[in-house]
């Protein structure tokens, strides 16, 4: 701590530094903790982006445009909410302990809240309550994603931890494949429209019997010391600031990182939170062509993030960066001036093969940028600056489709946010030790 108060990480070895695991954990740890994203991921894939708000633009609201408009507006007070409560979850465990019983109450609420939308009748006077309560679905899911991310720093050696990291994020993929698989055999073909909702309902038993093994065997962390300060939102959001002045003044190009990616990955999460909704508003996909859409995205999302991570090692994670997003806004674009279903496909590929990797290099170079020993916060400012911004792109793409008229225009807005993103990034200077 500096003479103004400023919390300062000292250069202490990963091996020493409080939080991360000296050794291995179990597999049967491990495995549990890679389960459970391959059960939450139904809410992101099923529920959020291919299936249940598909559902809401097409089949509850008035029309397709008033429907979209709606989850946009909805998803964008959800990010706002995010943006508050998030960036201190990761204090509450740190404070008063029980990881694991917050990431229980937090997923049992997930799971409850997608439940809750199996009464969703075809019927616009259920737009209200389904738009919302898939928001509330949406905070407390990045709630429990918070709780969840810290576990990997208890079951992961510095050794293990892009490994076991990666299985997390490949079996959410996979995850999420065979949801949408089961989705359109279980609740789609050969079923009228109404059956769909029940899809809410799978997803919520997919969730609580997937997720149920971490919560029962995942590490904890212990509760504090009787003399140990008391957890407030004040002292929180105060240390948080505190370090960011104390970033400003000592590491300002790992903050310009934060900003930057804080923005272009709020772009790239919206891409498919809100591509289901564009497929089937402006394109005229069924609800069985989302699904298909869904399953291939995340095929090629998953193979190209594997490719391209070997072109981040040797090119740079720059390199991929800026190559990602600059393609990523050239597809968007074709999404929007382009017409017919070859187009659109042609698009979506074209994107879903950029996401991943931008994702997984913005990753690798936090890694780079990061001095031995500050692993631990610097992940977890990572998480917080992205969920700071959370709001930027549902509130741009509800606005552009209020000013377009139609759900496509709602890509304007957020290549909108990739722009930005991309300009914000480009002045980086990365220091040359980056680079090793």
């Amino acid at each position: 701590m500096d003479h103004d108060g400023v919390l300062i990480p000292a250069d202490v070895p990963p091996e020493n530094e409080p939080g991360l695991a000296r050794r291995p954990a179990p597999r049967r740890v491990v495995a549990a903790w890679g389960l459970w994203d391959w059960g939450q991921q139904t809410f992101n894939t099923v529920m959020l982006t291919f299936v249940f708000s598909v559902y809401i633009t097409s089949a509850v609201a008035p029309d397709e445009v008033t429907g979209s408009a709606a989850v946009g507006g909805a998803q964008t007070w959800a990010g706002l909410a995010i943006a508050l409560l998030c960036p201190v979850m990761g204090t509450l465990a740190d404070r008063i302990g029980r990881r694991r019983q917050l990431l229980g109450v937090s997923t049992i609420a997930l799971a409850a809240s997608m439940a809750a939308l199996v009464v969703v009748m075809p019927d616009p006077g259920w737009l209200g309550y389904a738009v919302w309560m898939l928001a509330f679905a949406s905070v407390v899911s990045e709630i429990a994603t918070v709780f969840y991310n810290g576990m990997l720093l208890q079951i992961a050696t510095p050794a293990t931890f892009g490994r076991i990291s990666g299985m997390g994020w490949g079996l959410g993929y996979l995850g999420g494949l065979v949801a949408l698989v089961a989705s359109l055999f279980l609740f789609v073909l050969g079923k009228d429209g109404e059956t769909i909702r029940y899809v809410a309902l799978f997803s919520a038993v997919w969730t609580a019997v997937f997720c149920l093994p971490l919560l029962l065997v995942g590490p904890d962390t212990p509760r504090p010391d009787r003399g140990s300060p008391r957890f407030s939102f004040f002292s929180a959001y105060r240390d948080i600031v505190r370090r960011i002045v104390w970033m400003w003044r000592e590491q300002r190009y790992l903050l310009h990182f934060y900003v930057a990616s804080a923005i272009f990955r709020d772009g790239l999460g919206a891409i498919f939170s809100f591509a289901g909704i564009i497929a089937a508003g402006s394109f005229g996909f069924s609800q069985e062509q989302v699904i298909y859409l869904g399953i291939a995205a995340n095929l090629v999302a998953g193979v190209s993030t594997w490719l391209f991570g070997r072109l981040d090692d040797r090119a740079g994670s720059r390199v991929v960066i800026v190559g990602g997003l600059s393609l990523l806004i050239v597809a968007c674009l074709g999404v929007y001036v382009l017409s017919g279903t070859a187009a659109f496909w042609t698009c979506a590929m074209l994107i879903s093969a950029c996401v991943g990797p931008v994702q997984s290099a913005s990753r690798a170079l936090l890694a780079r940028l990061t001095p031995q020993g500050l692993e631990n916060e610097n992940f977890g400012l990572y998480a917080t600056s992205g969920r700071a911004v959370a709001f930027l792109a549902p509130f741009a793409f509800t606005v552009a489709i209020g000013i377009g008229g139609v759900p496509k225009a709602g890509i304007i807005g957020i290549v909108a946010v990739l722009v930005v993103g991309l300009l914000a990034f480009l002045p980086l200077r990365i220091p040359a030790s980056a680079h090793q």
